[in-house]
């Protein structure tokens, strides 16, 4: 199974979509005249004001469920991983990708305030199936979307996650006064297997309770956890650096001179380098992906500008503070492994361990001795949990794109039932075939959504130029789609 995963994943994850990424993320970012830079003033003002209605929610709390799908396990192993195969450069280029990332985002999320819709319980609905069809009028192109974000968020990758939580409570256990060495059985399995299946059941368990209450009790729950689990998570880091301080210019050193192949131990790595730093960089941040976009939908704004601010500005939050949080825990305390492109170990702290939390749990133990596993468990299960939470509502809304806005509690209830299944499949199975699928579902998302971005880049582009020439003007912007010669905004028509 392993082998066909990554068959597959050598075909999705070609160089063609490395490229396709920074490319979209450049050229958006011309398009915009570097709006993420011009706006960054704008942006964080925009992401703490905001309103809700019955019919959706604030910009805050929109950003809390759409920060919940890209803070995750991508920002923690995923990091690891870019690390240990792309070397300490692979950093570099998630800079780069969360810098031109947020143009990308930016587009999407502006496109997804524009073509939204209600559904019939009166709640906004949107997302990249939305802007395909009614911006693009591609209705086939729109079902293959929604189909596959429906396979990748329902099915693919919220094994990664799960996995995430359960080895990262296992590696804490191990060697404990409770869990001892987990090298015997359990009712017939390994031990270390067994409490996996068991916090997989658990995860499974508490993830019902959330999205059986629907779309109001997941930003709710958003609102209150993401801010709190991501602000605890830098500060850790922060103490970390500040313990480590005498090696932090031999880290940033390392960063940049092996991002460009001049480090002499990581030289041969330039390419790798990158390829790991998008890749991962993607992951992390989801720029591009059509992640974003259904949560930047359910926005109660006036001005679909405004919610492709907030965005932007979580690609910033994603990428320059968690995940550069989670390289400097590694980097300055010097606890990763590198592998060659040969195979061969080019940097090896931590013998016999493999990519993921454990580099970021040795990190922090360097500072904070017996706290380091227990700690980054404890982040694990809050990051992954929330970006479950959020994988499903982004599932729950293609389905309802695929049913036509009607609603079939049966085909609800299987979307729930197949995502709770395979969080215990996921948590309970090997990280290597989680990673595999989740990447699979990632890269399926991300070509379908960017090259629709390419074709329906207009409209934002519109809406951004609309938003600045009004906030000169003292106004409180106000969308009117018929004045930019947008068709086919059905909400914003109804709503003059």
């Amino acid at each position: 199974m392993e082998q066909i995963l990554d068959f597959i994943n050598g075909i999705i994850w070609s160089k063609a979509l490395i490229a396709l990424c920074l490319g979209a993320g450049l050229w958006f970012s011309f398009r915009t005249r570097f709006m993420q830079v011009r706006g960054f003033v704008e942006m964080t003002r925009l992401t703490f004001s905001g309103q809700k209605s019955d019919a959706g929610v604030s910009s805050f709390q929109a950003l809390s469920m759409s920060m919940a799908g890209r803070i995750g396990i991508g920002n923690i192993a995923g990091v690891a991983t870019a690390i240990a195969f792309g070397g300490p450069g692979a950093i570099f280029w998630m800079w780069v990708m969360g810098f031109l990332g947020a143009s990308t985002s930016y587009i999407e999320c502006c496109l997804a305030q524009i073509y939204k819709d209600k559904d019939n319980e009166g709640r906004y609905r949107g997302g990249p199936a939305y802007y395909i069809e009614k911006g693009l009028g591609m209705k086939w192109y729109a079902l293959a979307f929604a189909l596959a974000t429906l396979l990748a968020a329902g099915l693919l990758m919220p094994g990664v996650q799960a996995n995430a939580i359960a080895d990262g409570i296992a590696n804490a256990c191990q060697g404990g006064a409770i869990c001892g060495n987990l090298d015997g059985e359990w009712m017939g399995l390994p031990q270390r297997d067994a409490l996996k299946l068991g916090v997989g059941v658990v995860v499974a368990i508490l993830l019902s309770m959330i999205i059986f209450g629907g779309v109001k009790r997941i930003a709710a729950f958003a609102e209150l956890v993401v801010p709190f689990m991501a602000v605890g998570y830098i500060l850790t880091a922060v103490f970390v650096m500040v313990m480590n301080y005498e090696f932090l210019p031999e880290m940033f050193r390392i960063i940049f001179s092996s991002a460009f192949g001049l480090d002499a131990g990581f030289g041969a790595m330039l390419g790798l380098a990158v390829e790991w730093g998008v890749r991962r960089g993607v992951y992390a941040n989801e720029a591009g992906q059509g992640t974003g976009p259904h949560a930047a939908a359910a926005a109660e704004v006036s001005h679909p500008a405004k919610q492709g601010y907030v965005q932007a500005w979580a690609i910033y939050f994603d990428t320059m503070l968690i995940c550069t949080s989670t390289a400097f825990l590694m980097l300055a305390t010097g606890m990763y492994n590198v592998h060659g492109p040969d195979g061969a170990m080019l940097q090896e702290a931590l013998p016999g361990i493999e990519a993921g939390a454990g580099f970021v749990q040795a990190g922090i133990d360097t500072a904070l001795p017996g706290w380091g596993s227990g700690f980054v468990a404890l982040a694990l299960f809050f990051f992954a949990f929330t970006t479950i939470m959020a994988y499903y509502y982004m599932a729950e809304t293609n389905l309802t794109y695929l049913t036509g806005h009607r609603t079939l509690p049966l085909a609800t209830l299987l979307l729930r039932l197949a995502i709770v299944g395979m969080v215990i499949f996921g948590a309970y199975h090997n990280a290597k075939t989680a990673w595999a699928l989740g990447d699979i579902g990632v890269g399926l998302m991300a070509w379908l959504n960017i090259i629709a971005l390419f074709m329906l880049q207009k409209p934002a582009l519109a809406a951004l130029r609309d938003y600045e020439t009004q906030r000169k003007a003292g106004k409180d912007p106000v969308f009117d789609p018929e004045a930019l010669g947008i068709r086919n905004a059905t909400f914003w028509m109804r709503k003059k």
